[in-house]
């Protein structure tokens, strides 16, 4: 009887350990969790914050030219037609519409 009740204890004393280990290893798996949510936020934080520079740059560089800078005039040139092409297209679908 008496080695029934040895195996008893041994059974409970690593069935013990393997819930204190599974408890671990959830705790880990949602800090984990966080802080991969934490880092996405981040990682999109920094994307916008470069969207928003690129921008910026793109706005100099046209700045640059109009001052008579020759580096980026022919940029310059396209990104205006550009504008002009979407002003004659909204032109025209005002046109649309009123008719």
């Amino acid at each position: 009887m008496e080695k029934l009740s040895d195996i008893t204890l041994s059974i409970e004393a690593k069935l013990n350990k393997l819930i204190q280990h599974l408890e671990n290893v959830v705790n880990e798996n949602e800090a984990l969790k966080s802080k991969i949510l934490q880092q996405q936020t981040q990682q999109n934080e920094l994307l916008e914050k470069h969207i928003e520079l690129q921008k910026q740059y793109e706005d100099l560089k046209i700045a640059n030219s109009l001052m008579g800078s020759e580096d980026f005039k022919k940029e310059t040139k396209l990104k205006i037609n550009s504008l002009v092409r979407e002003i004659d297209h909204c032109i025209a679908q005002l046109t649309l519409y009123n008719d």
